[in-house]
């Protein structure tokens, strides 16, 4: 691993000096160093994965072997946050084709059913066992299999934390199940089962990420690791923004894992950093800069991926440790959660209340919290940064990721982009637990398609509504400006957004 950089010259010796010191009792499992009743009680087992998930390699064989004599070739995932992106980015880097299915957008789920099910294993991964998005995906996958008079568990494989109620459950229903490390936390899982699962059955090596991973490892402890550098140049050369970019890296994705991994932990008592993922090396404004291949960066990381797996792990335990919060936790993420568990029982009595637009054409429909009836008057907004959330459907619409770049250059301010429901599970809980100054806005549209969600009494499109106006309530109820772009024809729709900007 190399990192190098001008930024890391301008670190202060007492900084660099208060890392060394607690890195070793990082190592050692101190949850102490993050305050007292902490989640980091039960979480700090991530430190020991690239050892500790050996134990998994006998199961991942056979799962393997399996998967293969049975000619299941194409491999779906659906999970969420740290269950899914770590996947993701594993396959890209080794040219694997794995279907990702981190949406409750019903024409995002209908483009990943593969036209031979025979041929495929669905691998269905939940840390605490209830996410709505991946119960929702296991009920919709095993009704289908059923009516294409295939055995769910012939086809499904199970991948949690042991004891919960989807483990207790698919045990029982004869599916098989690999069961997670209790001690893990799900943004820190990449090199847990729920990373591994997935590479084993797309026939990836992953004794070689753990070997990277153990040989980076071992040097943490040592004084001014990577990790500690890196750790005391995010905390002390910006104050709240780091661009990141993978661009010609090889590890296409691995930027959207940080920004999980960094935004999710540090964003919490109106602090943290947030990570901006850019697409293009000249889409750089004043703040850090951080790159993962040669260019003009403040700090260039090269490792391979089993390497920046572990590194980033450990300098976001660091980072959080500067900035004295739990990086373990996420509190402000089940706020959403519940929030839409109420929307979606005003929609199933049907109670829910239809909201007035601000503005309203043939093409889209305005709503907002503030006095502003256009998209432009929003940009005025007196905030630092613009977080872009697009309820859409990730794979065909990605033209909508264009505006990210388009604010940022009108606005001159950061500008991140998430696709929804996935954020929520990573950069949501920082704009509800970090820095209160920016400004949001939501993108919905009208579901061409739909898609029943077995025992349920709401559909897919319903459940992907309800969780964007869940969220749309908690940043209201903070008072943080918040415009909703709803959309009556898609594609017509995104064009004019874009050429908004």
């Amino acid at each position: 691993m190399i990192i190098s950089g001008p930024s890391l010259s301008k670190n202060k010796p007492e900084i660099i000096t208060k890392l060394n010191s607690i890195s070793p009792k990082i190592a050692a499992k101190d949850h102490t160093l993050w305050g007292e009743n902490t989640e980091a009680i039960s979480r700090l087992g991530w430190t020991d994965l690239p050892n500790s998930s050996r134990d998994l390699l006998p199961q991942l064989d056979a799962l393997s072997a399996w998967a293969r004599s049975n000619n299941l070739v194409n491999v779906i995932l659906c999970g969420m946050g740290g269950s899914s992106l770590a996947p993701e980015v594993i396959a890209a880097a080794y040219g694997k084709r794995l279907t990702v299915i981190d949406s409750t957008d019903p024409a995002q789920i209908l483009r990943s059913v593969p036209s031979d099910l025979l041929k495929s294993v669905i691998v269905i991964g939940s840390k605490s066992g209830s996410t709505v998005e991946t119960t929702s995906q296991f009920a919709y996958f095993a009704n289908l299999l059923n009516k294409a008079n295939l055995e769910p568990s012939d086809h499904i494989v199970i991948v949690t934390d042991p004891g919960t109620s989807l483990d207790i459950e698919a045990r029982k229903d004869g599916y098989r199940v690999i069961n997670a490390d209790p001690n893990v936390g799900g943004r820190f899982s990449a090199l847990s089962a729920f990373g591994l699962v997935p590479a084993s059955l797309l026939g990836i090596d992953i004794s070689v990420l753990l070997d990277d991973a153990q040989d980076a490892a071992t040097g943490f402890i040592s004084n001014n690791s990577p990790a500690v550098l890196i750790a005391a140049t995010l905390y002390s050369n910006t104050e709240q923004f780091i661009n990141f970019s993978d661009t010609n890296s090889g590890l296409p994705g691995i930027s959207d894992w940080i920004e999980q991994l960094i935004a999710e932990s540090t964003g919490k008592n109106q602090r943290g950093r947030l990570p901006v993922v850019i697409e293009e090396n000249s889409d750089f404004d004043k703040n850090l800069k951080v790159g993962f291949a040669d260019g003009d960066f403040d700090l260039i990381v090269n490792g391979t991926l089993g390497e920046q797996f572990i590194l980033w792990e450990w300098v976001t335990a660091l980072l959080c440790y500067l900035l004295e919060v739990d990086p373990f936790n996420q509190p402000n993420v089940a706020e959403a959660k519940d929030r839409t568990a109420v929307i979606l029982d005003q929609i199933s009595s049907g109670k829910l209340q239809a909201l007035l637009p601000v503005y309203e054409d043939s093409e889209i429909a305005i709503y907002s919290n503030i006095d502003v009836k256009t998209i432009t008057e929003f940009l005025q907004t007196s905030v630092k940064y613009f977080a872009v959330m697009a309820y859409l459907t990730r794979g065909s619409e990605n033209e909508i990721v264009k505006i990210r770049a388009l604010i940022a250059k009108r606005t001159n301010k950061p500008t991140t982009f998430g696709w929804g429901p996935r954020f929520l599970h990573s950069t949501g809980q920082f704009h509800k637990g970090g820095q209160p100054n920016g400004g949001f806005i939501q993108i919905t549209a009208e579901s061409d398609v739909d898609i029943e969600i077995p025992n349920k009494p709401y559909t897919f499109s319903q459940l992907i509504l309800a969780q964007a106006l869940g969220d749309a309530q908690a940043l209201t109820e903070r008072k943080l400006p918040l415009l909703r772009i709803h959309l009556k024809n898609r594609r017509t729709g995104i064009n004019k957004l874009i050429s908004e900007f």
